[in-house]
């Protein structure tokens, strides 16, 4: 069994400027869930939680900062399915709405890592960021 508390570490700096206010047991739970999922998916290779992070050698992130996605989306009724789906089959780089903001020109496909389940829980509990 691994131990949790480098999980709770991650979980911590995950979450490092994120609004906790009334945040009980079971979302925080939810929290080290979904970061641990995105862990071991790769995810946070690319992406952070929190915006204003930098990438490699100080440049641009790789993608955008989840609260960003979060904030990006938000009120869109259409942003969970449409976003779950570029999770798995990844994005054009022709299409990128986040030229200029992130070094990346395209997320690979995911659907080798999450199944359709999981990528629709990671990025519903991404969208809550916003809230």
């Amino acid at each position: 069994m691994k131990s949790l508390v480098p999980l709770y570490g991650l979980l911590g700096i995950a979450l490092a400027g994120v609004p906790m206010v009334g945040v009980g047991a079971e979302q925080t739970s939810n929290d080290v869930e979904m970061i641990n999922l995105a862990q071991s998916s790769g995810c946070v290779t690319c992406h952070s939680i929190a915006a204003g992070g930098k990438g490699p050698n100080g440049l641009k992130p790789i993608g955008p900062a989840w609260q960003k996605v979060a904030e990006k989306y938000r009120g869109r009724p259409e942003a969970k399915q449409e976003l779950t789906q570029t999770v798995l089959r990844g994005s054009s780089p022709y299409q990128s709405h986040w030229k200029g903001e992130v070094s990346g020109v395209a997320m690979p496909p995911n659907s080798a890592v999450l199944n359709e389940e999981q990528a629709d829980q990671l990025v519903g509990w991404i969208l809550h960021l916003a809230d």
